[in-house]
């Protein structure tokens, strides 16, 4: 292979005016966080809701969550985004569809918006088998002490679920600093879109994307470490095995 190899590249000027290719990958690793955390705030709350009522007595609302998780787990997360970003501006109204096209950040918002319901869907999944996870004793203890269903599930069920499925939580929060990565095929500037802009320019393709993969990885090894120290703090004994979130699962 004839390929003239030039680690130096990240140190010279970048012709889109961002300084040098190491400052263009610094940005592309600004919007990829700042599209993942965005996203997974929103799936976290979402997943949460939707997990929960997955579990109520209540059989209707249960299949209004099921037909939720059923709807944005199963179509690609490819397809959504498109949707989203071509779609759905021309099904609102055309005033409102006319403002979301022409706002200069709408390709971030609706990264956040498709990847936090694709995540939550997901997320949904593994608060509802965290809370199936508990012995009924839980629920009933709760009951006994003069608490509402709500109440219970406040005060008793979802602490104890949430310390239980943070392992798969660290999972998804993993998988959505990587999908955000499918964001670059409707613009948005993510850090994978930088790298390929950056061999574009200046030809040095194995350098390029070679920065980009490490940079992942270190953002990888820094989320399993915190990850598993918060679930060291929080580990309930009999439920949770310390030192899951870098064992398997990822």
């Amino acid at each position: 292979m004839n390929y003239n190899w030039n680690w130096r590249i990240f140190w010279e000027a970048s012709p889109d005016g961002m300084g040098t290719y190491m400052d263009t990958l610094w940005s592309g690793l600004v919007w990829t966080l700042a599209t993942a955390l965005s996203a997974w705030i929103m799936a976290l709350v979402l997943g949460a809701i939707v997990g929960t009522i997955r579990t109520m007595p209540n059989r209707a609302a249960a299949r209004v969550a099921d037909g939720y998780i059923e709807l944005f787990r199963n179509i690609p997360l490819l397809v959504q985004m498109f949707l989203w970003y071509f779609v759905m501006p021309e099904l609102v109204p055309e005033a409102l569809g006319n403002w979301l096209k022409s706002r200069p950040d709408a390709a971030f918002v609706t990264a956040v918006i498709c990847l936090g319901f694709f995540t939550s869907s997901r997320v949904a999944v593994q608060v509802s088998a965290g809370i199936n996870a508990l012995p009924r004793g839980q629920k009933m203890a709760g009951t006994a002490l003069g608490l509402t269903l709500p109440q219970t599930y406040r005060h008793v069920l979802l602490p104890m679920a949430f310390r239980i499925v943070i392992p798969p939580l660290t999972s998804e929060f993993l998988n959505i600093i990587k999908n955000s990565a499918v964001a670059l095929t409707i613009g948005l500037m993510e850090l994978t879109a930088r790298a390929r802009s950056m061999q574009e320019f200046s030809f040095q393709v194995f350098e390029a994307f070679t920065a980009a993969t490490l940079i992942y990885i270190v953002v990888n090894v820094i989320v399993v470490n915190l990850m598993r120290f918060i679930e060291k703090r929080v580990a309930v004994p009999g439920f949770i095995t310390t030192g899951t979130a870098g064992a398997g699962g990822h």
